[in-house]
């Protein structure tokens, strides 16, 4: 008996060589889940770090934003059939590893992993997302929209370093750690998981983009620096 041909990929994007089915899009989906469920704690718990009630508020904000995002994940992640808890728990060690080994000890600290790191983050994302079929693209992007939060941070570092050379040599350094960090976790995440690793390569020049974006990376890092007065 011949076999029953494979039905033809579904791409609903022209320019995109992705299958909307590819198993790297529920692997996306699910790791950017947990990044928004650990930015939500994360977030929670600088705020108590923030000396007044604005900081505690702005940061309280920026959490709110984070689960509405998680959210819009839980609901692509089922309309694909997929459990979300279980599919996005295979990302915490990454993650949280991440996070252990950037825990700000500063409320100033904490504000510029929340401007630098979150950024860095996203950058990695909206890269893959480039070359993916509109209908998964629009979920990466929406969920990592600017909300306009964040832009708190500028005024309040800007102030901070400008009144101590002392405040922005430590971070300035602290900034390059967390690229470094941030550098290291995109890696170690990308090397466990084959299904994004095939997502990437499925554009057809994945490799090529990918060492250009960490080059990238680092120049719109240092950008960021210099708007928070760090360079």
């Amino acid at each position: 008996m011949n076999a029953t041909p494979p039905a033809p990929e579904r791409t609903d994007s022209a320019t995109s060589g992705v299958s909307v089915d590819h198993p790297g899009v529920t692997e996306l989906f699910a790791l950017l889940a947990y990044g928004e469920v650990a930015a939500f704690y994360r977030l929670t718990d600088e705020a108590r770090m923030a000396p007044n009630l604005r900081g505690r508020i702005n940061m309280a904000t920026m959490a709110a934003a984070e689960m509405n995002h998680y959210e819009v994940l839980r609901e692509a992640l089922e309309r694909r059939g997929v459990d979300v808890v279980p599919a996005m728990t295979k990302y915490a060690s990454p993650l949280e590893n991440y996070h252990r080994l950037t825990t700000p000890s500063t409320w100033l600290e904490a504000l510029v992993k929340t401007y630098v790191g979150d950024a860095l983050a996203a950058d990695f994302y909206l890269e893959i997302a480039d070359a993916l079929p509109d209908e998964v693209a629009d979920v990466v992007r929406a969920v990592l929209a600017e909300t306009g939060h964040s832009q708190f941070v500028v005024a309040e570092v800007r102030a901070a370093v400008t009144a101590s050379d002392r405040q922005r040599h430590r971070l300035a350094l602290w900034s390059r750690r967390l690229l470094g960090e941030a550098i290291t976790q995109a890696q170690y995440v990308l090397a466990e998981r084959d299904e994004l690793v095939d997502l990437l390569m499925s554009s057809g020049e994945g490799l090529k983009q990918m060492t250009e974006f960490f080059d990238r990376l680092q120049r719109t890092h240092a950008a960021r620096m210099q708007e928070l007065g760090l360079a």
